[in-house]
């Protein structure tokens, strides 16, 4: 996925994420948007480890589409 796809899927995923928290503030969600919530939040992390790594390929005068989306357990178990 070039740089430009994963933002614009980033930018997606967070205006239906704004979305459904906006719902969750007010009281109305229901346990399948709260649910999708989450799947979006791991989404969000894997599209920015994604456009990181694309970028540190690029810095380092590698193939950026070489990057790969990495699974739901490696980018949410990074250290903070």
């Amino acid at each position: 996925m070039a740089d430009e796809q994963t933002l614009a899927a980033i930018n997606e995923l967070a205006h239906e994420e704004h979305a459904l928290l906006q719902k969750e503030s007010d009281g109305t969600a229901t346990a399948e948007e709260r649910a999708r919530v989450r799947e979006i939040e791991v989404q969000l992390d894997q599209c920015w480890d994604l456009l990181r790594q694309r970028r540190a390929r690029r810095d380092a005068g590698l193939n950026p589409d070489d990057a790969t989306m990495r699974d739901e357990s490696v980018v949410e178990n990074y250290q903070q």
